[in-house]
């Protein structure tokens, strides 16, 4: 069975669910090391190391885990 793409809703979904807990978990982490960076430099770096943790890593794994559950329906 070929599973059709996501639809818009259900990409949004999916990259919210990626986002999230990647922009938490990389605040937390380096919370100490971007003490001092004001609003802007801050968030240059978190997004320089989110988007490809987010792209690379977690978004195929959703790919697949909406290709699987789609099977199984």
């Amino acid at each position: 069975m070929t599973v059709p793409p996501p639809t818009k809703h259900q990409l949004a979904l999916m990259i919210w669910v990626a986002v999230v807990p990647t922009l938490v978990g990389l605040n937390l982490a380096l919370e100490d090391a971007l003490d001092g960076l004001s609003t802007v430099p801050r968030t240059f770096v978190l997004a320089t190391i989110a988007v490809p943790i987010v792209i690379y890593g977690l978004m195929p794994r959703l790919h697949r885990l909406r290709a699987r559950l789609l099977a199984r329906a």
